[in-house]
């Protein structure tokens, strides 16, 4: 099969395709015939060298960390999943999903919803799990809670605007130029655009601070978390002597692999309370142009590879 994999560090240039062997499943575990596999900020820290998880003896590695394809054999103990259902799922660190077929565990993997494509499925399952686990995992945010969320407009910025207002919380959102009409349609609140007007000046007390964005955002966020709230981020480590200063908590965490909570970010799916929003397709031999584009920044949504045919 062919896959996407970097034998040494560097610019995008690094990615290679190369043939390798298909998996075999082993108990608890489904190969997937992928037809589309996501592109995210992740791929480049790892590409670059910049993503703890991956060392230099630890190369190659193949790319990708979510998909959306077809089980196309099962090893035993795969529960309900059987060849031929459509799945999603994100890849552990351990294995990569920018290839034509993807060994996956059955406790990663989620029922891909009908009203979606294998484009638009794809585009979930990292930035939606990453979303979702620094909302109500980390950010224990409640229904009817304020919630302000930075660098609201890409991947799992978009997703978490859409989940907070799901559980009928009021979201405050920062984005800039045309991600500020984006994230108004997305039924924000309230955007702030932050290229023209000081968001601190402008949000009322919140809950919870989702931080996507780091540096001067996040510390001029300290005030507007009310005594007892949280600040939640996906970069830095917040401030501790900060955080217990004013009697808050601070957090930040790596997303993993979660099957169920995927079940139940498809079940908003299906419900029209949710949707991704893909903002560019690219073959999955054009990966090179799309993490370039990518690394430029300020994207809307999210990027997908297409794979192969559905």
């Amino acid at each position: 099969m062919k896959a996407v994999r970097i034998h040494r560090f560097g610019g995008p240039e690094v990615l290679t395709f190369d043939s390798l062997p298909m998996p075999v499943p082993g108990d608890g575990e489904v190969v997937v015939k992928v037809f589309a596999a996501s592109v995210n900020p992740v791929d480049y820290k790892i590409r670059e060298g910049h993503y703890p998880a991956v060392r230099e003896g630890q190369l190659p590695v193949v790319m990708g960390r979510d998909v959306s394809g077809v089980i196309q054999s099962c090893g035993g103990h795969a529960g309900d999943f059987k060849d031929g259902d459509p799945v999603f799922a994100m890849v552990g660190q351990d294995r990569g999903g920018q290839a034509e077929y993807v060994l996956l565990k059955t406790a990663e993997l989620a029922r891909k919803p009908d009203e979606l494509s294998h484009i638009e499925a794809a585009a979930v399952p990292l930035a939606g799990l990453t979303a979702w686990q620094g909302l109500f995992d980390q950010g224990k945010l409640q229904p009817g809670q304020r919630v302000l969320i930075h660098g609201a407009s890409g991947g799992v910025g978009h997703f978490a605007v859409q989940f907070a207002k799901s559980r009928g919380c009021f979201v405050a959102a920062t984005a800039s130029g045309e991600g500020v009409d984006f994230v108004r349609h997305l039924a924000a609140d309230q955007v702030i655009d932050y290229t023209r007007d000081l968001f601190e000046e402008q949000v009322e007390p919140v809950d919870l601070v989702f931080d996507l964005v780091d540096g001067d955002s996040r510390e001029r966020s300290w005030k507007l978390v009310r005594k007892g709230g949280r600040l939640v981020s996906t970069l830095t480590e917040p401030s501790q002597e900060e955080a217990a200063r004013r009697g808050i908590t601070a957090a930040r965490y790596t997303v993993r692999p979660d099957g169920g909570q995927l079940a139940e970010i498809a079940a908003l799916i299906s419900s029209r309370k949710v949707m991704p929003h893909v903002t560019a397709t690219y073959p999955l031999e054009k990966v090179v142009q799309a993490e370039r584009e990518l690394e430029k920044g300020h994207m809307r949504g999210k990027m997908v590879l297409q794979v192969a045919a559905a």
